[in-house]
């Protein structure tokens, strides 16, 4: 009899947990690159590109590769939502491009799961 009601007790607690985490929306998945000039001001209109290195083997293919135009706040937003999995350990390490005319700058961001991720990159 004791055995039958720990039984129950047992499955009900695994059902409760399995229904509470399979249930769970993800959280967006963002990249916010800002962009600035040397006097550390927003600049608008700058081509940006988040792009990760190929593994070796990989034939230089980048894994991921995205570009979007800076907003007049000088920021740069990429969504990641269809690249994140729920219980995935991470998202990507991007390496960052910008340019505007004959003005660059470089960096790196780091991309975490369900959160927005900011970098600054300044061009000169």
């Amino acid at each position: 009899m004791k055995f039958n009601a720990l039984i129950i007790v047992f499955s009900i607690a695994i059902v409760g947990i399995i229904g509470f985490t399979g249930c769970r929306k993800k959280e967006p998945t963002v990249a916010k690159i800002h962009v600035r000039d040397s006097s550390n001001q927003s600049v608008e209109g700058a081509r940006v590109v988040l792009y990760g290195e190929p593994s070796p083997g990989e034939h230089g293919i980048p894994i991921l590769f995205d570009t979007t135009i800076s907003n007049s706040s000088g920021e740069a937003v990429f969504n990641f939502d269809d690249v994140y999995q729920l219980g995935q350990a991470g998202v990507a390490v991007l390496n960052i491009d910008v340019v505007l005319g004959i003005d660059a700058g470089h960096g790196i961001i780091k991309v975490e799961e369900e959160t927005t991720s900011e970098e600054t990159v300044f061009i000169q």
